[in-house]
């Protein structure tokens, strides 16, 4: 032994030094702290009970899995492991109901492993569930780490009680199915506990496998030797011997990498020792791809042979690092040097536990600018030119272009491309999960263009990305502003942030330009809407009763008059959202004659009439005439909003007959003036209306109504019947039934860069069971290039999502919208194009082979027509069938947007139809019919009414890029509850899939449901209600036979039955059906 200290004396110096650092080793903690340890057996030394496996098994052992000694280190000398696990959140959990109380913070401490490879990392997450009789489940998360199979790992979190709830119930989870969970050691203490002893809680380590109880896991030996020395007795330590050192600054180490920001205090403290006098030093070395690693001394202490010494010290990082590493070093060569703790605890956070590694900004930094020189007062330093030339001007174009602000601006000139301009490199000065906003004000020589800041990212594996910050309109008479955001969900190992978009040719002119941390702001409430307004149509002498057009008037210089002839009964759409049978029209209409604009037709103004945030359903009866008729007219209702145009539904009118125009709209900005008018018909084409009806809708007056279709079509009767038991036992019986999984396909977008942030992954992994890939399968991705072909990042997504038992769509084979399609396959003659088709399908499906349990086979067929075009409409067909030739599995779809919502004429409900039927006619094997769902202002009457349309194919139906939108998230939370319903209701749809959930992440603003800090959003937590409304939980007593029925949703259930003798646990699974199910429970 190189220190011989006693046992005693070990545990004694350790109470002396217990106010010096805020972290023992589990073993010293159990044995000190078990009296205030909430959770009961939290050592297993009592077995299993009271803990409870969740849908899955669990026994106690007493050898430990990570060593060849029959005696762990643990204080029980024992552990539980949860098996025979179906789900990720399946795990132990304990009911601590009458042990916590509302208002203190309690503090987590688990010893977890799982059991599998060493090479295979697994999550684990610490979690309470707070039941409530009267209100839906909430779940509270604690804490995370990441074990494999090859040692212990500390989880640690703090969770608080805002109000009590009914029952209080702490659980462990998180590795994927088949992984066995095992669970040393559970620790919960309250924060009065912690004042009482004086312990510091403010933080948690950072430092992994602090105390070598699990060897030198996570440690590494700088160029020497080191072992770990622990004794056979449970409640003895451990302690490192870094030996066969040659230099002083030989020592071990630990990246710290993730686990640190710029702009934090961090506190150090170690117990050290060595086999001769000499000083041990603490370090940081921080290594940066572009300059010399830097080193960064803590702190010192003098230590001695057989005396424990504590070394203290702090650091803050002033700027971000490629790689943080820690280390201790300093006695001569030849001395050894003996480390039996360090702890790193941040103290710049007075919280607990931060849920993840980003909030917002460090309250320092918000005003930090990471952009140098932005407004170039020091002229071009810093900046440079990306293929193009800077020039810093006083004034252009004899004095008519002068400075937006300051006494200079720079210009981009002479740029040889589109991503031409002006650029800086920000590697140095960012940091990943991090909110930043780019703010410029731009011009351009010439011309009006687009100008867009961009930002290229390189990673440290080599992989680059470009994200697009923003865009906006400039021309060369006014400055314009330029602002959006950006995030980062990797390590960049280079960021460059410029600014692009006009052709080549264009100086863009930038008065400055500037990123920073961006600033959190704090969302609107929920808007207060009158209930009685509901329902009530708001265009004036709409039904034309006595005759005139009192309340209207024309648009442009057309002729407004007044016709007999029109339908009598309200459209059927609005007959439906009313649900009114007992209205009937006058049989007039307003007919617009003389028009010389597609614009001019009949008008009202209604500014007074329409209330922000509020939904209105917009339908009315259209007719053209037949005078000047030579093709199918658009008819479009129409708003303008000071005016800026709002489209509030469209239909194609190709004969004499009246059509039911039908929409939408919102407005969620305070207006001067709103018009609302009908336009759309060619010159000379007369219109005709009647009966239009706008009012504002309830969808929650339509929810009772989707619950009763959802229990019709998502449930069915389930027959419980126990057996294996005497009928003695099973008298008085109990039976608890919970839900565990909903069989009702949800998935989301996601991306490549998204895989690499922690955060996502976690709130994607807990919500969703499929996956589609934004951009990575489609063919410009993966061969922007005529023979450069790279499927790197969908291979990698697609490991991600196999690793997890995700299911996938492959989103697109083809696209036939031109602007979608790479210049090179443009260029190429009707042979060279035929020749790629058939190379493009046969490499994706033959790479790919039941990989992917859908395809979008031609993407967007009724709004583009490149393939058609060029190669015919057989070519269409001949895409499914040899689809379905490569991979017979895969069911194909076609995938289009407007089919549900009535805005665009392109692709009603009965255009997709006819598109389906003729390639079905051409011999296309098509599987299913994809609805994109990008849809604002939804009407449930309006998608059902699509949806019972396009059912009539007989194919499933599938929402494939479902998004809502609007700038207030309870409106946007009441919009996808719409849609979720819907879907979730109509017995033809089968599934539904997100178009991404996370802010800066998606393709519509203000679509999002999880903030890019990670924080849930009010959308977002209205999903989650509708994910647990859509779990079925049933309680109640076991008939005299042993049978108990209920009716539930398909899916994975739990059942729980407690007997005279004990309880018993099984699992079950409701598959789709209409007889009722029989559930033999065999205990």
């Amino acid at each position: 032994m190189y220190v011989g200290l006693r046992l005693q004396i070990i545990i004694t110096f350790l109470f002396i030094l217990a106010p010096l650092f805020s972290s023992f080793s589990l073993k010293v903690q159990a044995t000190l702290m078990a009296d205030s340890n909430i959770v009961t057996n939290g050592d297993f030394s009592a077995g299993v009970e009271p803990w409870y496996p969740n849908g899955c098994e669990a026994f106690v052992v007493s050898s430990d899995p990570f060593s060849s000694d029959s005696i762990s280190d643990s204080p029980s000398c024992g552990y539980a492991v949860v098996t025979n696990r179906k789900e990720t959140w399946q795990g132990l959990e304990q009911d601590i109901t009458t042990q916590v109380s509302p208002g203190i913070t309690y503090y987590v401490t688990a010893s977890v492993g799982v059991s599998g490879p060493p090479n295979e990392s697994a999550e684990i997450l610490a979690t309470v569930r707070l039941e409530h009789e009267a209100s839906p489940t909430e779940y509270l998360f604690i804490g995370k780490t990441y074990a494999s199979g090859d040692n212990w790992v500390d989880l640690e979190g703090t969770f608080e009680i805002a109000n009590m709830p009914d029952r209080v119930v702490f659980y462990l989870e998180g590795p994927a199915p088949g992984k066995d969970l095992l669970i040393r050691s559970v620790t919960v203490r309250s924060s009065t506990d912690f004042e009482e002893t004086g312990e510091n809680a403010a933080a948690l380590n950072i430092i992994k496998n602090h105390d070598f109880s699990d060897e030198l896991c996570s440690w590494n030996s700088n160029s020497c030797d080191s072992f770990v020395v622990s004794s056979s007795d449970c409640d003895s330590g451990s302690y490192a011997v870094v030996n066969n050192r040659s230099e002083t600054w030989q020592g071990l180490e630990q990246d710290i990498t993730d686990s640190v920001s710029p702009g934090y205090s961090y506190k150090v403290s170690a117990i050290v020792s060595v086999s001769g006098p000499s000083q041990v030093l603490a370090t940081l070395k921080l290594e940066r791809q572009s300059s010399a690693a830097e080193f960064q001394q803590i702190g010192k202490t003098f230590a001695s042979k057989d005396v424990w010494k504590t070394l203290e010290g702090s650091f803050v990082l002033s700027g971000r690092a490629d790689r943080v590493v820690f280390f201790l070093e300093g006695p001569p060569p030849g001395i050894d040097l003996l480390i039996k703790s360090v702890t790193i605890h941040c103290e710049s956070d007075d919280k607990f536990e931060r849920s993840r590694e980003f909030s917002s900004a460090p309250e320092a930094d918000h005003h930090h600018h990471i952009f140098l020189n932005s407004s170039f007062s020091d002229g071009l330093n810093h900046w440079s030119g990306r293929g193009c030339n800077l020039m810093l001007h006083e004034s252009l174009a004899d004095g008519k272009i002068l400075p937006h602000s300051g006494t200079c601006f720079a210009s981009a000139a002479e740029r040889t491309h589109k991503w031409s301009g002006i650029e800086q490199d920000i590697t140095e000065r960012v940091q990943r999960k991090l909110i930043y906003e780019a703010s410029s004000v731009v011009r351009l020589s010439h011309s009006q263009e687009t100008v867009q800041a961009s930002l290229y990212v390189q990673y440290l594996d080599q992989r680059e990305e470009y994200i697009g910050i923003s865009s906006v309109e400039a021309n060369h008479e006014d400055w314009v502003k330029l602002r959006g955001k950006f995030l980062l969900n990797g390590t960049p190992a280079r960021a460059v942030v410029y600014i692009e978009g006009p052709p080549p040719g264009v100086d863009v002119l930038v008065d400055h330009f500037d990123v920073k941390p961006a600033e959190k702001s704090s969302p609107a409430g929920r808007p207060y809407i009158e209930s009685h307004a509901f329902g009530m149509n708001i265009v004036s002498n709409s039904h034309l009763s006595d005759g005139t057009i009192e309340g209207w008037f024309p648009l442009g210089n057309c002729h407004l008059r007044v016709g007999q002839g029109s339908p009598q009964i309200l459209p059927p759409l609005a007959r439906h959202s009313l649900r009114t049978t007992h209205e009937y029209l006058s049989g007039r209409y307003v007919v617009a004659t003389k028009r010389s604009g597609t614009w001019m037709g009949p008008a009202q103004t209604i500014t007074d009439k329409v209330k922000l945030f509020v939904t209105y359903q917009v339908s009315a009866w259209v007719k053209v005439g037949s005078t000047g008729l030579t093709c199918p007219q658009d008819v479009n209702i129409a708003l303008s909003v000071d005016n800026k145009w709002v489209n509030g539904g469209k239909v194609e009118v190709n004969d004499g007959d009246w059509h039911e125009v039908v929409g939408s709209f919102r407005i969620e900005k305070q207006a001067k003036e709103v018009m609302l008018h009908v336009q759309g018909p060619s010159p000379g084409v007369d219109l005709m209306v009647a009966g239009l009806q706008v009012f504002a809708v309830d969808h929650k007056a339509r929810l009772s109504y989707l619950r009763g279709q959802a229990d019709v079509v998502r449930k069915r009767d389930v027959r419980l019947k126990v057996s294996g038991l005497d009928p003695s036992e099973l008298s008085g019986a109990t039976v608890k039934i919970r839900q565990t999984r909903n069989s009702f396909p949800l998935g989301s977008c996601i991306s490549r860069s998204n895989i690499d942030n922690e955060d996502f992954v976690d709130f994607f992994l807990s919500n969703f069971n499929w996956a589609v890939f934004g951009n990575e399968l489609k063919w410009y991705w993966t061969e922007p290039e005529q023979g450069n072909v790279n499927y790197r990042d969908a291979d990698d997504m697609l490991g991600f999502c196999e690793k997890y038992n995700i299911e996938t769509r492959g989103h697109c084979i083809f696209w036939e919208v031109e602007s979608a399609i790479q210049p090179w396959v443009q260029q190429l003659s009707d042979s060279e194009l035929e020749a790629a088709v058939e190379s493009r399908v046969t490499d994706l499906l033959t790479r790919y082979n039941g990989k992917f349990r859908h395809y979008d086979v031609n993407n967007e067929m009724l709004h583009g027509s490149f393939y058609r075009d060029r190669l015919g409409f057989d070519a269409r067909a001949k895409m499914f069938k040899t689809a379905k030739e490569l991979d017979p599995l895969a069911t194909l779809f076609l995938n289009e947007y407007h089919i549900e919502d009535g805005f665009d004429s392109r692709s009603s409900p009965e255009k997709y139809i006819k598109l389906v039927h003729k390639l079905q006619k051409k011999g296309a094997p098509v599987g299913g019919i994809g609805i994109q769902g990008h849809i604002t202002s939804p009407v449930g009457h309006i998608v059902r009414s699509a949806l019972d349309k396009l059912s009539t194919l007989g194919l499933p139906i599938w929402f494939t890029e479902l998004d809502v939108s609007s700038v207030n998230e309870h409106v946007r939370g009441d919009d996808l509850e719409v849609m979720l319903w819907e879907a979730f209701a109509h017995p033809a749809v089968e599934g539904v899939m997100l178009w991404g959930f996370w802010e800066l992440f998606m393709s519509r603003e203000h679509s999002h449901l999880v903030n890019a800090d990670g924080e849930v959003n009010e959308a977002g937590k209205r999903f989650l209600e509708i994910k647990r409304e859509w779990l079925s939980f049933v309680d109640g007593v076991i008939e005299d036979e042993g049978g108990f029925e209920f009716r539930g949703y398909h899916g994975s259930y739990t059942v729980e039955v407690v007997t005279s003798e004990g309880k018993y646990v099984k699992n079950f699974v409701v598959d789709k059906g209409n007889s009722p199910v029989d559930i033999i429970v065999d205990l």
